[in-house]
């Protein structure tokens, strides 16, 4: 079996989000990057699936050069090869990002499945899995927490309003899986190894717009906190006193 399993590079989230001067970007010079969740797990099915069933996992990004580092990362958890379809470091709206998947898919295949995760976790959209199954004319199902693979179909289970769905699709497919569907495994020395090694297959489509345009980000207004010190020691009890007074809390 081969799978291909397409991931994004995004930036680690973990304070305040900035923007650029120019409203364009956000500001990730003080961010490290990383996969998103989503996606290190549909590597780790694809990796499972093959451990199980024999096959080839080739892992694809679209991004700068930079990205390449995202692409040793998944291939040390156990993917097998790495393409990066390098750009000039512009964000690629969905239609154009899932145009030039679909090409390398056709180009470089046949899979027999193709893996996402359920939604890039900077951006937020749900678009390219679909756009791509609907690009290679493939069967598509999109947040599933369950897959099993056998012969030539797979059934592909998903939550929804408390309830389970279960689809039974024929292979090749596209199937985009949410976080929680396994638990990703840490990178072995000797997988950090192998990837640190590897070579990476880098291809550069042509870049194009899609008719939108960005005017601009802007940060969401965020509630102001204020913290007011009342004094120090014996000094502050006057003024506790009469706080907790105006709150109700003395009787």
């Amino acid at each position: 079996m081969d799978i291909l399993v397409c991931v994004k590079r995004v930036p680690m989230v973990g304070g305040r989000i900035a923007v650029t001067p120019d409203g364009q970007d956000v500001d990730t010079r003080m961010s490290g990057f990383t996969v998103s969740p989503h996606e290190e797990c549909a590597v780790e099915e694809a990796v499972q699936l093959t451990q199980r069933l024999g096959g080839t996992v080739t892992v694809l990004t679209l991004g700068p050069p930079e990205a390449a580092d995202q692409l040793r990362d998944m291939l040390a958890l156990g993917a097998s090869h790495a393409r990066l379809l390098e750009t000039d470091g512009r964000e690629w709206g969905p239609m154009a990002t899932a145009d030039a998947i679909a090409d390398a898919a056709r180009r470089d295949g046949p899979y027999d499945l193709l893996l996402f995760g359920n939604e890039a976790a900077d951006t937020g959209d749900y678009q390219v899995p679909v756009r791509v199954a609907h690009a290679l004319g493939l069967p598509c199902v999109t947040g599933i927490k369950h897959l099993e693979v056998d012969g030539g179909g797979a059934r592909a289970r998903r939550e929804y309003r408390g309830n389970e769905e279960v689809f039974d699709i024929p292979l090749p497919a596209v199937v985009s899986v949410k976080e929680g569907i396994n638990l990703p495994r840490y990178p072995s020395l000797p997988g950090r190894l192998r990837a640190k090694r590897a070579a990476i297959d880098t291809g550069h489509p042509p870049w194009h717009g899609e008719g939108l345009r960005k005017d601009g980000l802007r940060v969401p207004a965020q509630e102001q906190r204020q913290a007011q010190l009342l004094g120090s020691g014996v000094e502050a009890v006057p003024a506790l006193v009469a706080l907790l007074d105006e709150l109700g809390v003395l009787r």
